[in-house]
């Protein structure tokens, strides 16, 4: 009997029929370890929330698999025992992230915060705004979110450059940033935190955008020096929109919420209804795979 290791009782429901053979239990990977856990092949933790990894891989010897339902593994790098293979979600969020991007590009360039206050203002108050038409978009992160939103804004007649870590065909390496940056109308984040990335967009990064671009993230919050951005959006030389943070969740107080030029959702990229049926539906396959002695997908091998 192979044991399945869920998070709640939720995702029981979500993950459906499973295999014969299968044993599925229910913990969190915290407190107290329910009975079987010792005997756990396949472990789907708590969206980016392990619990105590040391803990939980203590109270699971036979572990093989730790699935997620989330893409970014930054908090686990060196975390995961040699005998445990680590997947991500990728792909299962992708759409619902390209989507926010695109709602954060059409209310900016529209300018539907302005129209939003002048209507709680009550105010018939008209400025002009701006399409998406050749518009050019630098998406740094040449993965699935960056495919996904770069398909849509083409749609939109804007033309979108993807940017990755290396040159390939239809993708520009980061290496070229100095000479793209100041062609760019918009720039939005979809790359990894790695060693690499943490705070690249920094203050001479900021400084290569041309005056009023537009500033997306939906990556990972340390990937932006905060502090930098802040300086470029009260000048009013910059605009941006965040859906993630550092520090996160944003505090009270904190003088992003009362900045100019900037919208800010609380990390609800991934956060729609579908999200947790297409992100099981991927653990259910991928059980599959483990049972029958296929590959994995999405396995996290090597440099992150």
């Amino acid at each position: 009997m192979t044991v399945v290791c869920v998070p709640d009782p939720g995702a029981v429901g979500l993950l459906g029929a499973v295999p014969d053979g299968v044993e599925v239990i229910v913990w969190d990977g915290r407190g107290t370890p329910p009975a079987g856990v010792e005997r756990t092949e396949f472990w789907v933790p708590k969206v980016e929330d392990e619990g105590d990894l040391p803990a939980v891989f203590a109270a699971m010897p036979e572990l093989k698999v730790m699935q997620l339902t989330s893409a970014g593994v930054e908090n686990l790098v060196g975390q995961i025992p040699v005998r445990v293979t680590l997947c991500t979600a990728r792909g299962v969020h992708g759409p619902s992230v390209a989507e926010l991007v695109l709602l954060f590009i059409l209310a900016s360039q529209r300018r539907l915060p302005h129209f939003q206050d002048a209507q709680r203002a009550g105010q018939w108050d008209l400025v002009e705004g701006d399409d998406l038409g050749g518009k050019r978009v630098l998406i740094i992160g040449a993965g699935n979110l960056g495919d996904e939103t770069a398909r849509r804004l083409r749609s939109f007649d804007a033309v979108p450059i993807l940017v990755g870590r290396g040159a390939r065909d239809g993708v520009r390496a980061r290496s070229e940033l100095s000479d793209l940056l100041p062609t760019a109308d918009i720039v939005v984040l979809t790359l990894p935190l790695t060693t690499e990335s943490k705070g690249m967009v920094d203050a001479a990064f900021l400084a290569r955008m041309p005056d009023h671009a537009l500033l997306i993230n939906v990556a990972r919050g340390p990937i932006v020096d905060t502090a930098a951005l802040l300086t470029e959006l009260t000048s009013g030389r910059l605009r941006a929109a965040l859906d993630v943070f550092d520090p996160e969740p944003l505090p009270e107080g904190h003088p992003l919420w009362s900045a100019p030029n900037v919208i800010i959702t609380p990390h609800t990229a991934g956060h729609v209804r579908q999200a947790g049926p297409r992100a099981f539906a991927l653990v259910n396959a991928q059980l599959r795979r483990f049972m029958t002695g296929e590959n994995l997908l999405n396995v996290i091998a090597g440099d992150y």
